[in-house]
């Protein structure tokens, strides 16, 4: 196992495959483990790589996670990618991971080539978010196969590692925390927003949403999902491979 330091931690990540790096970001609750089953979509065209944010999977675990989750997350990749020096990397990030990426690529444009951002709620998170996400946390935890998903993520301390999540994102929605500190319209690099019409961890009118972000960016494409779960990326694996490698080598 490879681990890199972020200040005094220690971060999981691997390496599958050779070729251009392209670097997968979990979404919340999750870990890099979630990707496992499409490594074979990648791998061939790619250097994969794969990460487990601080507190999650197998790297170091805190005492609690930052309202400025995603930020936060961000800083620890700008960290990791200016110690291995692989040259501008692809991100792919899903979910939460997604403005993870996004956030890596308005920070350090240096270090990013291009961003696809699959399966999140856009600019804002919605008025109802806090209410809805403590529900649904709590149901998960008592569904069988949620909590299986999250012990294969997380180990055996997974509760502990989901209410720290679930606390950081309650409180920021509550403080309405911007979820872009730098704006959107800085976004020098080219940008694809990937996610399903059907996803129903996403805002109702996400179509809109996703236009109206591709309207701040200078270089962005969008693609939708007919169908499909959370996230499209799992749940449509090799259609949104085709898309994603696409639109990295052209």
């Amino acid at each position: 196992m490879s681990f890199f330091n972020y200040q005094s931690y220690k971060i999981f990540y691997e390496e599958i495959g050779k070729g251009e790096p392209l670097v997968l970001l979990h979404g919340n609750t999750a870990s890099s483990k979630m990707f496992e089953m499409i490594l074979p979509l990648y791998q061939e065209n790619f250097k994969v790589i794969l990460i487990d944010f601080l507190g999650n999977g197998k790297s170091d675990r805190v005492e609690k996670f930052p309202p400025d989750l995603w930020f936060w997350q961000a800083q620890q990749i700008i960290v990791f990618l200016e110690q291995q020096n692989y040259g501008p990397v692809n991100l792919v990030g899903t979910s939460g991971g997604a403005y993870v990426a996004i956030n890596t690529a308005l920070e350090r444009p240096d270090l990013v080539r291009k961003v696809v951002a699959d399966s999140f709620d856009g600019r804002t998170l919605a008025d109802d978010f806090a209410e809805n996400l403590l529900r649904e946390r709590e149901f998960a935890k008592k569904d069988a196969m949620a909590s299986q998903f999250y012990k294969w993520c997380q180990g055996d301390d997974w509760e502990t590692v989901v209410d720290m999540d679930t606390q950081a994102l309650v409180e920021c929605a509550e403080k309405k925390l911007d979820l872009f500190p730098k704006s959107l319209e800085s976004l020098e690099k080219p940008i694809l927003i990937l996610g399903s019409l059907e996803d129903e961890m996403c805002r109702n009118n996400i179509r809109q949403e996703y236009e109206e972000m591709n309207q701040l960016v200078s270089n962005g494409k969008i693609h939708l999902f007919q169908t499909g779960g959370h996230p499209a990326i799992l749940t449509r694996a090799e259609e949104s491979a085709k898309v994603i490698t696409d639109f990295l080598e052209n």
